[in-house]
């Protein structure tokens, strides 16, 4: 990502030391910077900043809160969504609120004020503390007088256990968000760095962001996705196959999903082979419903860097784009994730949905999972990881691996003398199962070979992956494959 020279410079750039009255202060000071608040759950902590700051006068055209379902239909229209915490509802919250502005204060004072309204929808945690707290935040903005307007709505997870502290919390991330709309839209990455100012990250989560408008062109919110994983402000990120960022709860909602992790660098057939028949398993098993199916290809911030790099390593943003656009190409979902362990991951999705969950990986990453060195900072060791990833509904495909002409799948799986009966209840049980029907020829490659391949500019190695991935290959001259500016191949 950022270089340490780009990094100092946010620092540099991005002043901490800016409290949230300040910032309150400073917007209500300005005297071109003019709009409303509307809110709907967790208190009216936003807008309150700005009240107890002093000079809202000068800022704040009218605040509200549509808290009835009735009123709120009413005010802002059913929605196709029938969830009062949802991207619809806020969306249809900035829609009305910033069209009321233009439409009653433009002819007035347009030619000297930068309009906005800002909008959340948000569940606190209730008195029984039995649902989960999250919200829907956003800002409709103009940066200069009568231009057009810009947009930037982000999902959080309210991690406080007390009701007030949420409320407090959802306050001060409305006063960073609209304070950095204003301030920091020229730099995504400090803009975002921003938003956890009086913020600590086990109070909250932010796990989508979408920038949008004339102000944002430049800006690609597949690497605002990438950052929100990079800084620890998201377990996970999700974008789909036309590339857009998703919410990862609504994205697995009420969804069986299968997940194929890798590092994709390429992608090539073997990788489509694991993926279509472990799904075709997946797909027979008799508890799934074959029509609530999400395929999920997941990064994790490991596999972005190179081999063997350590974790102090920068990401090239190029190179993930590269990666991403071909996933989508293909018509993946993509999650970006920091579970470098199975069990984090299957935890993880096994909150948001309560469905059947399969994983398809290659006989090296069974062997990995049984390895106890890599669960020496849990308690309970293997024995508590496994407890997370096969206590839920959850079932391994296992794709084999080709050794010295042998192939190894799991009845050729031999863990730790202490393990083999644990790892035959798990077969017993039906959590792991071989992948059938593969294509024995895919065996042979290997994707650094491929890789290799691709940058020395040796012959062949379009055969080994799929004909759309070559053409995108040489099209755009990813992965090294040497091109001259008009993508030709250079002798």
């Amino acid at each position: 990502m950022a270089t340490s020279e780009n990094t100092a410079l946010m620092n540099i750039v991005h002043n901490k030391d800016i409290g949230t009255k300040q910032k309150a202060l400073a917007i209500n000071l300005d005297p071109k910077t003019y709009g409303s608040f509307a809110e709907i759950g967790a208190g009216q902590d936003v807008a309150a900043n700005f009240f107890k700051a002093g000079g809202s006068s000068g800022t704040i055209a009218k605040t509200m809160s549509a808290y009835d379902m009735v009123f709120s239909d009413a005010i802002y229209g059913v929605q196709q969504v029938r969830r009062y915490v949802s991207e619809q509802r806020l969306i249809s919250m900035l829609d009305h609120e910033y069209g009321l502005l233009i439409e009653r204060l433009a002819a007035q004072r347009g030619d000297t004020t930068t309009f906005f309204a800002f909008s959340d929808t948000i569940s606190a945690l209730n008195y029984q503390k039995t649902n989960e707290a999250h919200g829907w935040m956003g800002v409709r903005f103009q940066l200069t007088p009568n231009g057009e307007y810009n947009n930037v709505v982000l999902h959080v997870k309210l991690l406080d256990n007390d009701n007030n502290l949420q409320q407090q919390a959802v306050g001060i991330l409305g006063v960073n968000l609209l304070y950095a709309c204003f301030n920091y839209h020229e730099n995504p990455a400090i803009f975002l760095l921003s938003l956890m100012d009086d913020l600590a990250k086990d109070r909250i989560q932010i796990d989508m962001v979408r920038f949008e408008g004339p102000n944002f062109d430049k800006v690609d919110n597949r690497l605002m996705s990438l950052l929100l994983v990079k800084y620890g402000f998201s377990d996970a990120a999700v974008f789909g196959p036309d590339g857009k960022n998703q919410q990862p709860s609504e994205a697995l909602y009420k969804k069986h999903a299968v997940v194929i992790r890798g590092r994709f660098r390429p992608i090539i057939n073997v990788h489509l082979d694991m993926l279509n028949t472990g799904v075709k398993q997946f797909m027979q098993e008799p508890d799934v419903d074959k029509t609530h199916v999400l395929v999920v290809t997941e990064l994790t911030l490991q596999s972005l860097k190179e081999r063997d790099a350590d974790e102090n390593s920068e990401i090239d943003e190029k190179d993930f784009l590269d990666r991403v656009d071909i996933l989508c190409s293909l018509g993946q979902t993509v999650m970006i994730s920091n579970f470098h362990e199975y069990y984090k991951l299957v935890a993880y999705i096994s909150k948001i949905t309560k469905l059947k969950l399969g994983v398809v990986l290659g006989y090296p990453n069974l062997e990995y999972i049984f390895s106890e060195e890599h669960y020496q900072d849990l308690p309970g060791g293997i024995l508590e990881s496994f407890a997370t990833l096969f206590s839920r509904k959850v079932k391994l495909f296992i794709y084999p691996t080709l050794r010295d002409g042998v192939i190894f799948n799991c009845l050729r799986f031999h863990p730790p003398a202490h393990l083999i009966d644990l790892y035959r209840y798990l077969i017993a049980n039906n959590k792991i199962e071989d992948i059938r029907h593969f294509n024995e020829n895919n065996l042979h490659v290997q994707t650094d070979k491929v890789l290799q391949m691709i940058k020395t500019g040796e012959e062949g190695w379009e055969q080994y992956v799929p004909p759309e991935v070559a053409s995108m290959i040489k099209d755009r001259c990813l992965f090294g494959y040497a091109c001259d500016v008009e993508g030709v191949k250079e002798k």
